[in-house]
C-alpha cells in the first residue's frame, strides 16, 4: 500500500489519478490533495471520498468554502505556500499535477522529504533545472507522467545508457500542423483550445497549438535522462499512438504504443517500476489503422529550436522563457495580442535576458521569472 499525495486534483491530471486510485484502492491511499481553488464544492466532494487526512486551496477564499464542507478532522491548509507544505510531508509518492512554474517549490519540497515524484508539471524541471536534479536523492525518485517522457522511460529498460544513440519526442502537431506561419496568423484563442487528441487545461493546449510545450519537454528530456540536446530530436505524429522512441547504437529503435490518453503514464507515475492491471485499452491490432511521421517546420513554429537555445545556455534563461510564455498565453486569452505574439514576444524577451544579473540558486530562479514577467508584460504594453 503506497500513501499518495495529489497536488492539483482538479485539474485533467488529477482527476485521472484519482479515477486510477478508484480502480485500485488496496494499492494506495490518498492522504491529501492540493487544488489552486476554482472548483472548492469538487475538491471537497474528492476529499471526502479518498478519506484524505489534509487538503490544501491556494484560493483562501475557496479554502473557507472547502473547510466548511469537509468532517472534522480534515486539515485545510491555505495561501500560495499550502502545496508546497503537504509535498514535503512525506508520502510514499507525491503526483505534481500543478500547471505553471508555481509547481517549482512542491517540487522540490517532495524531492527533499524522500517522496517519489511522479511529475507531470514539466515547468518545474525545465525552471529549476539544476536544483531540481541535484535535489533527487536516489535513481528512479523522479518518475515522469508527460506521455512522451514515460515512452522514453519504459523504453530505456531495453538496453543501457551507453547504448542510446538518440531520443525521439512525438508531436501531434497540434491544431495547426501543415499551416505556414501567414495562415497561422488569425488564429483565435477557441481555435488554439482545439488539440486534436487531448483534453487538457488552457495554458498546456496553448502551447501544443504553439509548440511551446515541446519545446519544453526536450528541455525535459535532457535533464531527466542526461541526454544532449543534439540527440533529442522531435517528430510530427499527429495520430500520437507512438508516445516516444528511443533509439540505440546498433540501429534498433523501441517505440511505446497506446491510445492518445494519459492514464498509463499516471500509474506508471504512481507504481513505478510495477505496472497495474487494466488500466487502459490497448491498441486494437485487428483494426487496419496509418500512423504518419512528419518533420517538424521550425520556420512555421520556432518555438522548439527557441527552446533548445535556452535549454543549451541553462541557468536561469529556461526559466525565461517559461514565465514570458505564461504572461503572453494569458495575453492572447485575453484577447491583447495575436497568436504568432506569443513565441515572438517570448523570443525578445529571451533576447534581453543578461544570465550574469541573476545567481544560479533559487532566488535568482524566482528572481529571473519575475523579470521575465515583468519585461514580457512592458513589450506587450508597447504592442
Amino acid at each position: 500500500m503506497r500513501s499518495v499525495t495529489i497536488l492539483g486534483s482538479t485539474g485533467s491530471i488529477g482527476t485521472q489519478a484519482i479515477e486510477v486510485v478508484r480502480r485500485h484502492r488496496d494499492q494506495f491511499t490518498v492522504e491529501a490533495i492540493t487544488a489552486g481553488g476554482g472548483d472548492p464544492g469538487l475538491v471537497a466532494r474528492q476529499a471526502v471520498e479518498l478519506g484524505v487526512r489534509a487538503v490544501a486551496v491556494a484560493d483562501r477564499d475557496a479554502a473557507a468554502r472547502v473547510r466548511d464542507e469537509l468532517p472534522a478532522g480534515v486539515e485545510v491548509l491555505d495561501g500560495p505556500d499550502a502545496s508546497t507544505e503537504l509535498a514535503g510531508r512525506g508520502s510514499d509518492v507525491v503526483l505534481n499535477g500543478i500547471t505553471g512554474a508555481v509547481g517549482l517549490g512542491p517540487t522540490l519540497a517532495a524531492l527533499r522529504a524522500g517522496s517519489t515524484l511522479a511529475l507531470a508539471n514539466k515547468e518545474s524541471l525545465v525552471v529549476g533545472g539544476a536544483l531540481v536534479t541535484s535535489a533527487v536523492q536516489r535513481p528512479g525518485q523522479v518518475v515522469p507522467v508527460d506521455s512522451e517522457h514515460s515512452a522514453i522511460a519504459q523504453a530505456l529498460r531495453s538496453g543501457a545508457p551507453a547504448e542510446v544513440r538518440r531520443l525521439v519526442v512525438t508531436a501531434s502537431g497540434g491544431p495547426f500542423r501543415g499551416l505556414t506561419r501567414d495562415q497561422m496568423r488569425p488564429v483565435t484563442p477557441a481555435q488554439a483550445l482545439q488539440h486534436p487528441n487531448f483534453a487538457m487545461g488552457r495554458v498546456v493546449t496553448t502551447n501544443s497549438a504553439t509548440l511551446v510545450n515541446k519545446g519544453l519537454e526536450v528541455i525535459e528530456a535532457h535533464l531527466l535522462f542526461d541526454v544532449p540536446f543534439e540527440r533529442i530530436e522531435v517528430v510530427v505524429h499527429p495520430q500520437q499512438i507512438i508516445h516516444s522512441m528511443v533509439e540505440f547504437q546498433d540501429g534498433s529503435t523501441i517505440a511505446q504504443a497506446g491510445p492518445p490518453r494519459m492514464l498509463v503514464p499516471i500509474a506508471l507515475g504512481l507504481s513505478w517500476p510495477d505496472r497495474l492491471d487494466d488500466v487502459d485499452v490497448p491498441v486494437d491490432w485487428t483494426q487496419a489503422q496509418s500512423w504518419e511521421f512528419l518533420p517538424l517546420d521550425d520556420d512555421a513554429f520556432p518555438a522548439v529550436r527557441l527552446a533548445r537555445q535556452v535549454g543549451a545556455a541553462g541557468r536561469t534563461a529556461p526559466a525565461v522563457y517559461n514565465a514570458a510564455n505564461e504572461v503572453c498565453v494569458d495575453a492572447f486569452h485575453d484577447g491583447a495580442i495575436g497568436f504568432l505574439d506569443i513565441v515572438d514576444t517570448v523570443e525578445r524577451v529571451v533576447a534581453a535576458h543578461d544570465q550574469a544579473a541573476f545567481e544560479a540558486s533559487l532566488d535568482g530562479v524566482l528572481a529571473a521569472d519575475a523579470w521575465a514577467r515583468e519585461r514580457a508584460a512592458a513589450v506587450l504594453a508597447r504592442r
